[in-house]
């Protein structure tokens, strides 16, 4: 699904337009749709680099992505190293996401001793003031605050930059990047990337502005504690637009099934909700608050920014392949990728007509020939780039076989 919203009064003629992405969370799987369509967007706008634009905006599983790209990473490498390409030179696995979090249940379950001398002290003392909801509540302090140790993510992005030759702090960096999270204890929004918030690693800031309250714990960062961003913005779209960028691209994978029963949808489905538990109840639920929450801020985008053009890709509302994905399948996720990779084709030659002179007004085209082949799939699209292992070792081995020279001429001398 493409929402597009034409500028009023865009700069005619320009040629390098000042370009801004903005990326939602999804988990894993709203993090490798998002890979599909920002793949099938690179490769069909001529001009268009995703690894190359001015303000990136990244929030939750999309802060992941958007601090690749922002290091200068493209996106075909991007979905190599997600796709489990050997070639990549770094694998990503899921299943790390989900190791549990040893050292947090310690920490809570080694409180339990105290809580309940503390209790037991005090139902002595007040006899008459002891109830059950009060042990509970008390007995509250010792449950994780998440059951899945999210370190891992911090050490995966340290890992890609340190092999790939990038930065991993924000002065590292040739444009603007922004990690959506929020703090803890205020219940604001912080922006990693932006004034009083740049001293952190990217890295860390990912982790913080993907720990899903329940999931992962809170990540500590100079003595405040962050959780996922997305509990207070969806896209967050305007740290981009504040910049004044000419042009904003959004991806948002969350959007709430329908069934079609009396949604969106004419053709009612065989698959009823309600019979997948509580997991897939809690999904759409979560779907239907990000989805209302982010309809209502783009809108609002169309008046306070009349002068830039909005581009907004989403999953179809019936798209039952995004909803009921096994992320942690490897097959599952490259089927997936390919699936978002072709529906944004489809959408984007659909929405040719108006989408073409708004490209047209800031220098860049659709690249008809690309999107009118047929037979192209993502895969053919990414390649297969044996070159793509880390400059990093490449600037090893260069290295060492200087020093061999050297020592060669030594001895010979």
């Amino acid at each position: 699904m493409l929402t597009l919203h034409k500028a009023k009064s865009p700069k005619s003629g320009n040629k390098q337009p000042k370009i801004g992405l903005a990326i939602a969370g999804g988990g894993p799987v709203g993090a490798i749709y998002e890979l599909g369509a920002l793949r099938a967007l690179d490769e069909s706008i001529d001009g268009l680099s995703l690894h190359d634009l001015d303000v990136y905006v990244g929030v939750s599983s999309g802060a992941l992505i958007a601090a690749c790209l922002a290091n200068g990473i493209s996106t075909d490498k991007i979905c190599r190293i997600f796709l489990g390409q050997a070639q990549a030179g770094l694998k990503f696995e899921p299943e790390r996401l989900m190791r549990p979090a040893y050292r947090e249940y310690f920490e809570r379950f080694s409180k339990i001793p105290a809580i309940l001398s503390d209790t037991l002290t005090s139902l002595i003392r007040h006899p008459g003031q002891a109830n059950l909801t009060e042990l509970i509540s008390r007995l509250g302090k010792a449950i994780p605050s998440g059951l899945f140790n999210n370190e891992t993510l911090n050490k995966f992005l340290e890992d890609a930059f340190v092999l790939m030759g990038r930065g991993n702090h924000f002065s590292d960096l040739n444009c603007e990047l922004y990690i959506v999270a929020v703090d803890l204890d205020s219940g604001t929004a912080v922006r990693f990337g932006s004034e009083g918030h740049r001293e952190v690693s990217i890295s860390r800031a990912v982790q913080a502005s993907a720990a899903l309250p329940g999931l992962y714990p809170p990540v500590e960062i100079n003595g405040h504690f962050y959780v996922d961003g997305a509990l207070r913005r969806t896209l967050n779209a305007s740290a981009a637009l504040d910049k004044n960028v000419d042009i904003l691209i959004g991806v948002n994978p969350l959007v709430p099934y329908d069934s079609g029963a009396k949604g969106q949808n004419p053709g009612p489905s065989d698959r009823k909700l309600n019979s997948g538990g509580l997991p897939v109840i809690l999904s759409q639920t979560f779907r239907a608050m990000i989805q209302s929450r982010m309809e209502a801020g783009f809108k609002k985008y169309f008046s306070s920014h009349p002068n830039t053009e909005l581009i907004l890709i989403e999953p179809d509302r019936d798209d039952e392949d995004v909803f009921f994905t096994n992320i942690f399948s490897y097959s599952s996720r490259k089927t997936l990728c390919e699936h978002a990779y072709q529906a944004t084709r489809k959408d984007l030659l659909a929405r040719r007509d108006v989408l073409a002179p708004m490209l047209e007004q800031r220098g860049l085209s659709l690249n008809m020939d690309i999107l009118n082949a047929q037979q192209r799939t993502l895969e053919l699209s990414i390649g297969n780039d044996k070159t793509s292992h880390a400059p990093v070792a490449r600037g090893l081995t260069g290295t060492l076989e200087d020093l061999e020279k050297v020592l060669g001429s030594r001895k010979a001398s």
